[in-house]
């Protein structure tokens, strides 16, 4: 295990800040393809919204939480504004657990992903928790002073899954410390067989769920999480009323409702992914991925991230430097853009 330093808001990037770089290269926003999330480029067709939902604020009543306990398995849960609300919350929530029952002390310990979504470590150690990190198989370093566990699944940008069957080990020795497994399923739809939400709510265990990846509904901040109810009673208060929109809620509520559009969707994702990951190929070095998305790890990722503003396209470089994440294109258009603009990437190395 290895102690990582303090990480500032101003350290941490994320893909979509397409404006930031049209400005920087000089080329105009609208000439852009933005491959920088892994967010699906199909969009759930929400339809027409109530002219109510504008004007009044959002009731819990209107189906919402009905809707996601069928579509995730679980009978407990709580919708909030993304699951990023979440992760900044729980950290904190979880100290004063620990605190109340005279188990905190100073120096216990959350163990991290070394590469994954950082705001998870961001949040942790504003909560006061002294931070480590594991590579690949986190049972390896499950040490005794280790109170609280994150595991991404599948992992961003690395694709990496743990099996289910590993990640219920690692819930029930950190059960018998009064511990915390929490499993962040924000990129899960397309592939859910490990899935541990239908196994929810468990004592120590919570799963973060995301409406805007698989959904394509990044811009309404809608997610989910999934845990035993004194959680969610304490996460509400922490968070307060109506942390997703009237509209927002609809948006969701129809799109978790709609099995044949998520089957179509499905499909499709993988399908993209699949090409995707072949048309990556040519480049060498080494790719995973996801349905939502491939991570071309190489030596020269930095210098093709650049090459690849330069002509216009947008790709995520990992905060390590030492990889490309390629978010799925839309329509065959941005498909010949982006097998135009790769062969250049080797020709210029």
């Amino acid at each position: 295990m290895t102690e990582l330093r303090s990480i500032t808001p101003s350290a941490l990037h994320h893909g979509g800040r397409l404006r930031q770089a049209a400005e920087e290269y000089g080329i105009p926003f609208e000439k852009w393809l933005d491959l920088s999330t892994g967010v699906s480029p199909w969009t759930y067709p929400v339809g027409e919204m109530p002219v109510a939902s504008w004007n009044r604020l959002p009731e819990c009543e209107d189906g919402l939480e009905a809707a996601a306990r069928s579509y995730y398995g679980c009978p407990s849960l709580l919708p909030v504004a993304g699951s990023q609300a979440a992760i900044q919350a729980i950290p904190k929530l979880w100290r004063g657990r620990m605190e109340s029952q005279g188990r905190w002390q100073s120096g216990l310990k959350v163990l991290l992903p070394r590469v994954g979504y950082k705001e998870h470590q961001k949040a942790w150690q504003r909560a006061g928790w002294q931070v480590v990190h594991y590579e690949g198989h986190p049972g390896e370093v499950l040490a005794p002073e280790i109170a609280a566990l994150v595991v991404i699944n599948p992992n961003n940008p690395t694709a990496e899954v743990q099996e289910k069957g590993s990640l219920l080990a690692w819930h029930q020795q950190l059960l018998c410390r009064h511990g915390l497994l929490l499993v962040d399923e924000a990129f899960a739809d397309v592939e859910p067989a490990e899935s541990l939400s239908p196994l929810c709510p468990q004592p120590g265990l919570v799963v973060l769920r995301s409406i805007g990846k698989f959904f394509g509904l990044a811009g309404i901040r809608a997610g989910f999480v999934l845990a035993e109810p004194w959680l969610l009673a304490q996460l509400t208060d922490e968070l307060g009323p109506w942390t997703l929109a009237g509209p927002s809620r609809i948006a969701c509520r129809r799109a978790l409702e709609d099995k044949e559009w998520q089957a179509r969707q499905a499909e499709r994702l993988t399908s993209a992914s699949n090409r995707l990951h072949q048309q990556l190929k040519p480049l060498g070095g080494r790719l995973c991925g996801t349905g939502l998305f491939q991570t071309l790890y190489h030596p020269r990722a930095a210098i093709w991230h650049k090459q690849l503003c330069g002509e216009g396209i947008l790709v995520r470089l990992t905060d390590e430097g030492d990889g490309l994440r390629f978010g799925l294109p839309l329509d065959e258009s941005q498909w010949q853009r982006l097998a135009e603009a790769l062969p250049l990437l080797i020709t210029y190395s």
